[in-house]
């Protein structure tokens, strides 16, 4: 049966949020095609018609969920009237954000794993959503003009980034709850 273009276009896109998902949640090499494909709705055997390859749907869906996550971020700071570092910092570090890689930011759930791959046109990804963050964060840090204002940034980035997949990797709850708020009084210290 032959699909549409538009009906082609909504199995693409879900295929892309489906490997999004399955990929933050268990890494790449922790999903196999017929399962992002199962997960999507859709059989196995039309992933080729729409990708050239796994490493092609790698990319993609980490474009995606890179760019959704950051116009997440900017929308949140954006719309509020309290302070926008604190809504950024107090969501990012939410024990919500830790319990739920699947939805959550793709540098903490598969960052490593991209950087070990020898594929530069995925590193080239998450380095542009990478400056993306950058300067939404350089944007909320008014009183550091300049180089310090970056710096202020890329040690902000950091700090978030690794506080959360440390929150993840420990079993103790505590240390996991430690981990989100002192790197949040950290940040926000520091701003």
């Amino acid at each position: 049966m032959k699909v549409s273009r538009e009906q082609a276009e909504r199995n693409r896109c879900a295929v892309v949020a489906s490997a999004a998902r399955l990929f933050r949640e268990r890494g790449f090499d922790g999903v196999g095609l017929g399962e992002v494909m199962r997960a999507a709705g859709l059989t196995h055997g039309g992933f080729y018609k729409q990708f050239g390859s796994k490493e092609d749907l790698v990319r993609e869906s980490m474009a995606s969920a890179l760019a959704r996550g950051q116009s997440k971020w900017r929308e949140r700071v954006t719309a509020t009237d309290a302070d926008p570092l604190a809504t950024f910092v107090n969501g990012y570090l939410a024990p919500d954000h830790r319990d739920h890689p699947a939805d959550g930011c793709a540098f903490v759930a598969v960052g490593a794993e991209a950087a070990r791959r020898d594929d530069p046109d995925l590193r080239r990804i998450f380095e542009t959503e990478a400056r993306g963050y950058l300067e939404l964060i350089e944007g909320m840090l008014s009183d550091a003009p300049g180089r310090a204002g970056r710096d202020q940034a890329l040690a902000t980035l950091s700090t978030l980034v690794g506080a959360l997949l440390m929150s993840r990797v420990v079993r103790d709850p505590e240390l996991s709850a430690d981990f989100l708020r002192a790197a949040g009084e950290s940040v926000r210290r520091s701003s």
